[in-house]
């Protein structure tokens, strides 16, 4: 689970404005704590009276669900002694969240792998494809994650939309404020200082993104903003609960039209150049 509050509220005040929260409930998250198995993700125990960080990774041990099977691989593209990195199918979720546990990149990793040292550096909605970046031991996390901070990795995604978008052929720039809140299925547009920034372009086979900053939805928020919603997006411009639906019932022939092709940065450990990309577009 990721804390979306800030620390003016409790660690157990956070977990329960998520659905997790909600159906575990107080009492079930008091038992987990005192068993320890609420832990970050280092898998320390969590106190649930401290407070919360935001943006923080709580894991939290539970039944594990039902869960349907995501009938594609996860391709590992590098692999060394610091970083794994992955081409992540279509429907598999980055880190396990809600419904969503064994079938997350991040198990299926560790499992593959066997190292449960394994920690995503950013995050892909579960139906976004790409390039997804792990490190494999917690030593080197903070150089990894601090690259994104500082916006020193060049992300470059592929997206098709049934409008044309012609006009976007010269390429736009969307700067707005976006936010999401616990509870919402969907990101906003909001009034207040810009947070969120794309470049948009159109090309011949559809559309070029690069984003400047990494707010949840934000591509697909902007697209739809745009007059060019992704093909197969459930959630915007409208909600669509049957399409949403599909891939809880195994049906996986419609993925959302975006994917993550390139990632490319300076490491920071070794200096070399690494640049990746993603067969699925």
């Amino acid at each position: 689970m990721i804390l979306r509050a800030d620390e003016s509220v409790s660690v157990l005040q956070a977990l329960l404005a998520l659905p997790v929260g909600i159906e575990v409930g107080p009492t079930g998250l008091a038992d987990r704590a005192d068993a320890g198995e609420l832990v970050d993700i280092d898998g320390r125990p969590v106190a649930l009276e401290s407070p919360a960080r935001r943006n923080a990774a709580v894991f939290l041990y539970r039944d594990l669900p039902d869960e349907v099977p995501v009938p594609f691989g996860l391709e590992i593209l590098f692999d060394d002694e610091n970083l794994v990195v992955v081409d992540k199918p279509h429907f598999l979720a980055t880190m396990p969240r809600g419904r969503h546990v064994a079938q997350t990149a991040l198990v299926r990793l560790r499992r593959e792998l066997g190292n449960d040292d394994l920690a995503p550096v950013h995050r892909l909605d579960r139906l976004t494809a790409g390039v997804l970046m792990f490190t494999r031991r917690p030593q080197v996390r903070a150089a990894y994650q601090d690259l994104f901070a500082r916006r020193q990795v060049r992300k470059e995604y592929w997206a098709r939309s049934t409008e044309p978008g012609e006009r976007l052929r010269t390429g736009a720039q969307v700067a707005n404020r976006i936010e999401k809140r616990a509870g919402d299925l969907r990101a906003r547009v909001v009034d207040g200082p810009v947070n969120a920034i794309s470049r948009i372009t159109r090309v011949d086979n559809g559309f070029r993104l690069v984003p400047e900053t990494g707010r949840t939805h934000q591509l697909r928020l902007h697209m739809a903003g745009l007059g060019v919603p992704i093909v197969d997006d459930p959630l915007y411009p409208d909600v669509r609960s049957e399409l949403a639906a599909l891939p809880d019932r195994g049906d996986f022939s419609r993925p959302l039209q975006l994917v993550a092709t390139k990632l490319a940065f300076t490491d920071p450990l070794t200096g070399v150049q690494q640049r990746f990309s993603s067969r699925w577009a």
